[in-house]
């Protein structure tokens, strides 16, 4: 079974990838283009195999998690770049869901 990684090693690994392999950090605007791609990249293949697309002649839903990680990749650079500790921005994020959303859709009739 493979090691689990927390979302601080995540983020630590990624910028010691970078500064390994990668010489810099591609700028803000570009890690937010390259983003916004592997998003889309991701929506084609959920779109396909979940939705109502078919997928091409010789495409398949197979690299769904490879395009999952690289959003997640692409998201930790940025996060790197930025100053954000992602462990606790999640924390927040998930008490502000918790705080606002608790009874919400526990009362939700359409689900």
């Amino acid at each position: 079974m493979e090691e689990q990684v927390t979302l601080q090693e995540a983020q630590t690994m990624v910028d010691d990838w970078i500064k390994k392999y990668g010489v810099r950090y591609f700028s803000e605007l570009t890690n937010m283009a390259i983003l916004t791609e592997e998003v889309g990249e991701l929506a084609r293949i959920i779109s396909r195999k979940y939705g109502d697309q078919s997928f091409k002649k010789g495409e398949d839903g197979s690299k769904l998690a490879d395009e999952m990680a690289d959003v997640l990749w692409v998201l930790l650079c940025l996060a790197n770049q930025t100053g954000v500790d992602i462990t606790s921005a999640f924390r927040k994020n998930l008490e502000k869901k918790t705080n606002r959303d608790s009874e919400r859709h526990k009362n939700n009739q359409k689900l």
